[in-house]
């Protein structure tokens, strides 16, 4: 037997994990970009040992959601939709009406749709708090500044 298929690569257990607390500020950010930082980030490929089956990703608060950026006329022409299940439950919404009413659900509907469609990306989602305002709840975690 060869010895180079006696060599392993270590895979990180989840007990090994060690999570940062990173809090970005979405002023005057685009929300592809940021999203998409984000999305990479959450789910840890940015680390050096990532291991796809294993959830490694760190913690992130996002503030000034009401400021975020769209480019073009996506603020007008971008739609959002969902269904109620109901004959004639369609609900539309546009960019700048979800910006308005909702400013967090726009960038979190963002990163959902940037991550894969497995059973990990509920998990996901769960390390991503994201605010309106300047003012968030997570002092005790000492979030480091990122900057995107």
């Amino acid at each position: 037997m060869s010895s180079f298929l006696t060599a392993q690569t270590p895979w990180v257990k989840k007990e090994e994990v060690k999570r940062n607390w990173y809090l970005i500020d979405a002023k005057d950010k685009i929300l592809g970009r940021l999203a998409s930082k984000i999305a990479y980030m959450l789910q840890g490929k940015h680390k050096p040992d990532y291991s796809p089956h294993v959830d490694q990703g760190d913690f992130f608060v996002i503030i000034n959601a009401e400021k975020i950026k769209l480019t073009g006329r996506k603020l007008e022409n971008k739609v959002y939709w969902r269904h109620s299940g109901y004959m004639g439950g369609l609900k539309l919404e546009t960019a700048k009406q979800l910006l308005e009413r909702k400013p967090e659900e726009l960038i979190r509907l963002a990163v959902k749709r940037m991550l894969p469609r497995n059973r990990k990306r509920k998990k996901l989602l769960k390390k991503l708090k994201i605010y309106a305002g300047s003012i968030h709840p997570h002092q005790a975690q000492n979030p480091k500044v990122l900057e995107i």
